[in-house]
């Protein structure tokens, strides 16, 4: 699902992440809208249903179908939304323009989602405030996670099945997908947070396949790099894109 948040200049798409949704870059609007027009998009699953197949494939061919509505864009990505980010410009590079990979790696494998789920699971869902959301979570996780919960019956619920994030998450420790990485050929920022996800030396070793790629180690943030790190994450991403003009 796309939503138009205005700005003017050459689109600029954000993809959220894994159990995100569009309003987790409610806070990047403002500044992102100086520098283009701005789309967000819900992914499958999302506040919207999932697939019939959850494979990377799939919704990268959902996204296709909505960056096909935006044109040639410059594709900013938070964890997941990277991912597919970049399997888009493998795919379409026709509607890519640059890319933001934001803590995101292409090799999983080994990586099981069983303990992750199981912490989910844990939840004592539902909230019956925002603010016990913000208790369980933090303040930087508890503002992130209310912009991916939903309000039913005056309480908060995760926006989307367990299993289906599940799914995802155990996909990708199936598979690899350096192929689709070594194939983007566009300028690319890689951000990296100092505790992030990230297998060890991954995003540096993406840096080096790919020459027209930047690599920026973000010290003290880990996997919620533009909420944790606000003012470095948008004087890296300003400059990058203040590059491309």
């Amino acid at each position: 699902m796309l939503h138009d948040e205005g700005g003017n200049g050459n689109p600029i798409l954000l993809l959220h992440g894994l159990m995100g949704s569009a309003q987790t870059w409610r806070r990047q609007l403002p500044w992102l809208r100086e520098l283009g027009h701005v789309y967000t998009y819900d992914a499958p699953g999302h506040r919207r249903r999932a697939p019939s197949s959850l494979r990377t494939e799939a919704f990268v061919e959902d996204l296709t179908e909505h960056a096909e509505k935006v044109g040639r864009a410059i594709i900013v990505g938070h964890s997941m939304g990277s991912l597919h980010g970049w399997c888009l410009a493998a795919a379409r590079p026709d509607l890519v323009a640059a890319l933001v990979v934001e803590d995101i790696a292409p090799d999983f494998r080994r990586r099981t989602a069983d303990d992750w789920a199981a912490m989910i699971r844990r939840w004592p869902q539902p909230f019956p405030t925002e603010n016990d959301v913000r208790s369980y979570f933090g303040d930087v996780a508890g503002r992130y996670f209310l912009d991916s919960f939903v309000e039913r019956d005056d309480c908060w619920y995760l926006h989307g099945s367990v299993s289906t994030f599940e799914a995802i998450s155990a996909e990708w420790g199936t598979r690899h997908f350096w192929n689709e990485w070594e194939s983007v050929d566009v300028p690319s920022l890689l951000l990296e947070g100092e505790f992030g996800i990230t297998p060890d030396g991954q995003m540096a070793e993406m840096h080096a396949r790919n020459p027209k790629s930047q690599y920026v180690l973000v010290p003290g943030a880990a996997h919620l790099i533009h909420d944790e790190r606000p003012e470095l994450y948008r004087e890296t991403v300003t400059r990058f894109l203040c590059q491309l003009r």
